[in-house]
C-alpha cells in the first residue's frame, strides 16, 4: 500500500490564559494526532487585529508532515482548540479573545474552496502575524497562484 505523505503549515494563537503553555500543548495535541512537526517558529507577540483587547497574541507557525486529508486536519484542529477551552469561533469577521486559534495555512500545493475549508488560507497575506513565523520556517515557499515567496509577501506588508 502507498501512503501519501503531505506538507502542511498551520498558524497558531493565544492571547487568553498561559499562551506559550497554550501553544505547546495544542503543537503537542497536533504531534500527536495529525502528524510529524517537522518545523516550528519562535513566539511571536503581536497586537489582535480586528479586534479590541488588551490581551496581546502569542503566534507561531508549524509545519508538519502527516498522512490526514486536510478535511481531516479541520476536524481535529477544532477539537484540539474545543478541548483546549476555545468556546466559540470567530463568525463573519467579528473576532473575540482566545485561548487557542489552529489555521490551516497550506496543504502540499492544493487548492481547496468549500464552505468549511479555504485553502491556502484566504487572509494569510495580508497578516504579518501569519507570515512572520512562517517566514521563519519556510521563507522561500511559494503559495499556490503566487509568484512571489512568504519572505517577500512579508516583505510586502512591512
Amino acid at each position: 500500500m502507498n501512503v501519501q505523505i503531505h506538507t502542511v503549515y498551520l498558524s497558531l494563537g493565544s492571547n487568553k490564559g498561559d499562551r506559550r503553555k497554550n501553544l505547546n500543548l495544542a503543537v503537542e495535541q497536533i504531534s500527536n494526532r495529525i502528524g510529524s512537526v517537522v518545523s516550528q517558529s519562535d513566539f511571536f507577540v503581536t497586537e489582535p487585529v480586528g479586534f479590541k483587547s488588551t490581551h496581546l497574541f502569542y503566534n507561531i507557525a508549524i509545519g508538519i508532515e502527516t498522512t490526514h486529508t486536510a478535511a481531516d486536519i479541520l476536524e481535529i484542529t477544532q477539537q484540539i482548540e474545543k478541548e483546549l477551552g476555545r468556546k466559540r469561533k470567530s463568525v463573519n469577521g467579528v473576532y473575540h479573545d482566545r485561548v487557542i486559534d489552529i489555521d490551516i495555512l497550506l496543504y502540499d500545493d492544493c487548492i481547496i474552496n468549500t464552505p468549511e475549508l479555504q485553502i491556502p488560507h484566504p487572509r494569510m497575506k495580508e497578516r504579518r502575524f501569519v507570515l512572520e513565523p512562517l517566514a521563519q520556517i519556510a521563507p522561500t515557499l511559494i503559495i499556490p497562484h503566487e509568484t512571489k515567496t512568504i519572505a517577500e509577501l512579508l516583505s510586502d506588508i512591512c
